[in-house]
């Protein structure tokens, strides 16, 4: 493709330090110290080498803005986005319609948004708005008491504007009884939300049996996907989903881009005003770079799936064996089903906050979600967990990068804090 942007200077060539300079360059840092494993790739996955190739060119040669289309580089870029557009379509088994954002009555439509939490506030709120709009007399929204904040706050302000919430309670296991769920339904319920796969304890909910409850009774459902995308089979249609939320940087891809998608027929109102972009659904210039990541995240991770989730799987099962062996580990949701990457155990006989903190410098893994700022795992406690008992707990995420030697040394690590802090 031809460039259409100023090229970077190249850069100067080394030459040898001169002995009479009074002060030369230093020498070259040594390399550094073999960082700890990293095992939260739950909070966040690296970006795939093969993920920044396919977005280096459309930082700087192809920079165009993508609504600006009278002129060729515009062009290049609106047409990399809906390729892009369809790429993700097609991996979730969707065929896209050809308005803006593939929006039309007939068929599903891919909104990009800044991420996973955007995409649910989009889903949650711009459905709700949507209805009063229209008329509609559906006020009640039903959830679980273990989804993600992105889709807990959202609907909790709803539920101060003039709609009533249900948090539905989970089994110990962390997993929802259809039956309850089905008992829990109102004559005017609007929208149903369940994530695919929750974010602390990996357990992955019965979306076909909640989409054929909703589908049956014309109650729109929204599934919070940012964990599952890329790494479960996965097709919203088959699943009866009606709202899909997805995060790039939960599959290898970059930060700062996801995605809601739309089935047909379902109306929103926009939560983000302006230019008009994406069907006028979310305005804002489209950041091409990130898009294009995005997709290309999203083929890797169908490529990989399943050999990446047997070879994880197999991992987390002899962590989890190994772990047993040290006594006073209790396992936190259901072994099965649950995110092959995923573990998630409580310490007994240990203070939390003294765990982590001898484990930090060693070992790359957390308490819960990135996003709690410290807080209690609300996810935990719905479990049953005590406060005590949340904060001893370790959230093991594996990843595409995790080796055999890993677990070996985070097993090394674990085991002498326990010690230590047991006493």
């Amino acid at each position: 493709m031809p460039a259409w942007g100023p090229r970077p200077p190249p850069p100067r060539p080394l030459t040898p330090p001169d002995p009479s300079d009074p002060d030369p360059a230093p020498p070259p840092a040594e390399a550094s110290p073999a960082r700890p494993p990293y095992l939260d790739h739950q909070a966040t996955t690296p970006c795939d080498p093969a993920v920044l190739a396919a977005m280096a060119p459309w930082w700087n040669d192809q920079f165009a803005n993508p609504a600006s289309r009278l002129h060729r580089p515009g062009l290049l870029a609106a047409a990399a986005v809906e390729q892009a557009r369809g790429r993700l379509a097609a991996g979730l088994g969707l065929a896209l319609g050809d308005g803006p954002a593939g929006m039309d009555s007939q068929h599903w439509a891919v909104v990009f948004t800044s991420g996973a939490t955007e995409a649910n506030n989009l889903a949650l709120k711009g459905l709700a708005e949507a209805e009063l709009t229209a008329g509609g007399q559906r006020r009640h929204l039903l959830t679980l008491a273990t989804e993600h904040r992105a889709v807990l706050d959202p609907l909790r302000y709803l539920a101060c504007h003039g709609f009533r919430l249900t948090e539905l309670a989970v089994g110990a296991d962390g997993l929802v009884d259809p039956a309850a769920l089905e008992a829990a339904l109102q004559p005017d319920t609007l929208l149903v939300s369940v994530m695919a796969a929750n974010n602390e304890i990996g357990v992955l909910q019965p979306l076909a049996a909640i989409g054929a409850l909703c589908r049956a009774r014309g109650i729109r459902f929204h599934c919070d996907a940012a964990q599952a995308v890329g790494h479960i089979p996965l097709q919203p249609a088959a699943l009866g989903i009606d709202l899909l939320s997805l995060s790039g940087h939960k599959l290898y891809g970059p930060k700062g881009i996801g995605a809601l998608v739309i089935a047909p027929g379902v109306r929103l109102a926009p939560q983000q005003h302006g230019g008009g972009q994406e069907g006028g659904l979310r305005a804002g210039t489209l950041p091409v770079p990130l898009i294009v990541g995005l997709a290309e995240a999203l083929a890797l991770a169908l490529a990989d799936r399943e050999p990446r989730a047997a070879r994880l799987g197999a991992l987390r099962d002899r962590l989890w064996a190994e772990l047993q062996a040290l006594g006073g580990i209790q396992l936190n949701g259901a072994l099965a089903p649950r995110l092959a990457h995923n573990l998630n155990v409580t310490v007994a006989g240990v203070d939390g906050t003294a765990l982590h903190r001898a484990l930090r410098r060693q070992l790359a893994v957390s308490s819960g979600s990135a996003c709690s700022a410290g807080s209690p795992s609300h996810v935990l406690a719905a479990l049953g967990r005590s406060r005590a008992e949340a904060a001893a707990s370790i959230r093991f995420g594996l990843g595409r990068g995790t080796t055999a030697a890993e677990i070996e040394a985070a097993l090394a690590v674990l085991g002498a804090a326990i010690q230590e802090l047991r006493g």
